[in-house]
């Protein structure tokens, strides 16, 4: 007979029955550690329980008891029972209880790791360089087909577009991602032209994130020269590179933005700076206008009265000069009443006006002294004196 074709449906609900109809399967306690751990925002929580062989996805409705005690990388036990979910077509646990058990392993194994670095000193803070705040080249460690890298490429392209960024890809998830993500920061460190690092990828469970975990990685972020910005999985996921790098940010968007400064925000800072200096300017002259007006008003009212001065120097020169003519006028007056007083004693002009004066031609002795008029009375008095004749008011010697 030919075999009946069935659908997929008619497939999912056969293998559903087949689970749930099971007796040993509908009433299971199952230890495992928790991983993978996501709230809805109905209330119901979606995890894994895994162990080091395999895995099972469970479902932990909202009102079933536990659901606080749930945390990745916590060893819990679970009861529930086995379904198949149609949609999906995913096997799950449905999850009616849970009672804590202990730590996993992985959490057990990284608290172990955590407090041997934090002795050797790999977490201290006093260690930790602070960031450029204007990098030139931002170096980045992850892939280059993940989106964490397209995330940091738009961020720091729409923030600050000055910066270049320098990819070294590499693995971030699987056996070899750790000794990968070590070598790519190793490059970035040798080539020395990164101003600030980026180790970055998105989230995941604490198996995908376990590569930053390792040691290899811890060791290659400490050793670096150039400082190191962690960005790796979600806001509530932490990891070893966070606690060693120099800043550690909750996602790989964060990272950029923590990394490059935002251009928006320096353009209206220099605006600012601008106008306030430009104020101040504008003060430093307006308080220089005032101290120049008072210093003139200072000088102005300390200076004499130059118009006054002046029209007392013009008023004494007045007085100067009339003074100085009225002497001018007295002297000559003076020099002319002299001049004349000595006119009227100069015996020329004496003899001139016809006084004479008679001599002996021998003895030099005056024998007339007296006017024209006192000529006949001398010739008669002298008629006898042949040597001495009157020629016109002057001696004169007849030799005799």
């Amino acid at each position: 007979p030919q075999q009946a074709v069935l659908t997929v449906s008619q497939v999912a609900v056969h293998l559903r029955e087949l689970l749930e109809s099971n007796p040993f399967l509908s009433d299971l306690w199952i230890v495992g550690e928790v991983s993978n751990l996501r709230a809805s925002s109905s209330g119901h929580s979606y995890f894994t329980l895994k162990d080091s062989v395999a895995s099972l996805n469970c479902v932990l409705f909202r009102g079933q008891g536990g659901a606080a005690i749930l945390d990745n990388g916590k060893l819990v036990r679970a009861h529930g029972r086995m379904s198949f979910y149609e949609p999906r077509g995913s096997t799950d646990f449905m999850v009616d209880r849970v009672l804590p058990e202990g730590e996993g392993e992985l959490a057990q194994e990284l608290e172990r790791l955590k407090a041997r670095l934090s002795q050797e000193g790999l977490f201290e803070e006093s260690r930790k360089r602070p960031l450029p705040q204007f990098p030139e080249i931002v170096g980045v460690v992850t892939s280059p087909t993940g989106a964490a890298w397209q995330d940091i490429q738009n961020i720091v392209r729409r923030r600050y577009p000055l910066a270049r960024l320098l990819l070294s890809p590499t693995q971030v998830q699987g056996l070899d991602a750790a000794p990968s993500i070590a070598a790519a920061l190793e490059r970035l460190d040798a080539d020395g032209s990164s101003d600030v690092i980026i180790v970055a990828r998105g989230g995941g469970s604490l198996e995908d994130l376990w590569p930053f975990n390792e040691e290899i990685v811890a060791r290659a972020i400490f050793g670096s020269r150039i400082p190191v910005v962690s960005g790796v999985g979600h806001e509530t996921d932490f990891t070893i590179a966070d606690y060693v790098a120099d800043r550690r940010a909750p996602t790989p968007s964060a990272a950029a933005e923590l990394v490059v400064p935002d251009g928006a925000i320096l353009r209206q800072t220099v605006a600012a700076w601008t106008e306030r200096a430009q104020r101040g300017a504008l003060r430093a002259v307006e308080a220089g206008r005032v101290e120049v007006a008072n210093l003139s008003r200072r000088l102005e009212s300390g200076l004499p009265d130059l118009g006054n001065l002046k029209r007392q120097v013009d008023d004494m020169a007045d007085v100067l000069g009339n003074n100085f003519n009225n002497r001018l006028r007295m002297a000559r007056l003076e020099v002319d009443n002299f001049e004349s007083r000595l006119r009227t004693l100069d015996p020329a002009a004496t003899l001139r006006r016809g006084f004479a004066v008679v001599q002996h031609g021998d003895t030099g002795t005056v024998v007339f002294l007296g006017w024209p008029g006192d000529r006949r009375r001398f010739a008669e008095d002298n008629r006898s004196r042949r040597n001495d004749t009157w020629h016109g008011g002057r001696r004169a010697n007849t030799g005799e």
